[in-house]
């Protein structure tokens, strides 16, 4: 067993309660002085629900590792867990539902701020990552999944909530189209192995392999130009205009209202159509 890797706490945030959840607390360290690695470590138990709190928590720690540039030079933010079970759960769909600023001010805030940071983001997965979870993690630039605990998947099906059109354009930019029909529309999920094999996860492994990942692509030096984050910008175009806030926001979720009431009419015309089919037979 590889031997745990020493880090020096750099800063700590604290994740306060939600209306559901518990709150906890964000770990900012380093494996080494001087080596421009930085640690995003959650602790929200029991399992690292994506709350407005946490969300806000999150996009603070990016936010001091950005504009504090004197104290903490450009370099590699990691984002993991010390759950042991889990690296993030998902939503709290009771939080969500109840906060009509969740979606644009906080979730799709997070998403987009990972999407566009200007140094490279690796997700580091200790355990499971559902849905919103595994979401947070494929706005990152690299994953790194535990080869022998926990699954990654898009279960939204399971429990009947569409995915938003921002959500399913990341899926369509990271994974194949074979990869994205068995996590949407199969709700698969996918062990550490078999999520490597499909691309959803860049290697197996925990803190060390990270760390050798960083070193082997020599991730510390990528930001250094300044234009790091304005090239995932355009690569990642499609979801990142489609985070929308204010007015914008609005205007998207009246259209995706839309289309779920011409898919209620088409129902309704279909089973009238149908009926008066039958009752002829």
């Amino acid at each position: 067993m590889a031997a745990a890797i020493e880090q020096k706490t750099l800063f700590t945030l604290p994740i306060a309660p939600s209306a559901s959840q518990p709150g906890g607390h964000l770990t900012c360290s380093t494996p080494s002085e001087g080596s421009r690695i930085y640690i995003l470590t959650l602790t929200s138990p029991p399992d690292n629900r994506l709350t407005d709190t946490l969300c806000t928590t999150l996009l603070s720690a990016l936010d001091i590792l950005e504009f504090s540039p004197d104290r903490f030079p450009p370099g590699v933010v990691i984002t993991t867990s010390s759950l042991p079970k889990f690296f993030s759960n998902g939503l709290d769909l009771e939080n969500a539902l109840s906060d009509p600023s969740f979606l644009p001010d906080k979730l799709y805030a997070l998403f987009r701020r990972y999407l566009t940071y200007p140094m490279p983001t690796i997700a580091l997965l200790n355990g499971h990552a559902f849905a919103g979870g595994l979401m947070l993690a494929m706005h990152m630039d690299y994953r790194v999944m535990n080869p022998s605990r926990g699954f990654v998947c898009v279960n939204e099906l399971d429990f009947g909530v569409p995915l938003k059109p921002a959500m399913s354009a990341i899926f369509r930019l990271k994974c194949v189209p074979q990869t994205y029909r068995k996590l949407a529309l199969e709700a698969h999920r996918f062990g550490g192995k078999e999520a490597r094999e499909a691309g959803i996860v860049d290697l197996t492994g925990g803190m060390e392999e990270t760390l050798k990942l960083i070193k082997e692509r020599r991730l510390t030096e990528k930001c250094k130009s300044g234009i790091y984050g304005v090239m995932k910008g355009e690569m990642y175009r499609e979801s990142v205009e489609g985070y929308l806030t204010g007015e914008g926001h609005v205007k998207e979720e009246e259209r995706v209202r839309a289309l779920h009431e011409s898919e209620e009419k088409r129902r309704e015309v279909g089973e009238k159509r149908v009926g008066e089919i039958l009752s002829k037979l």
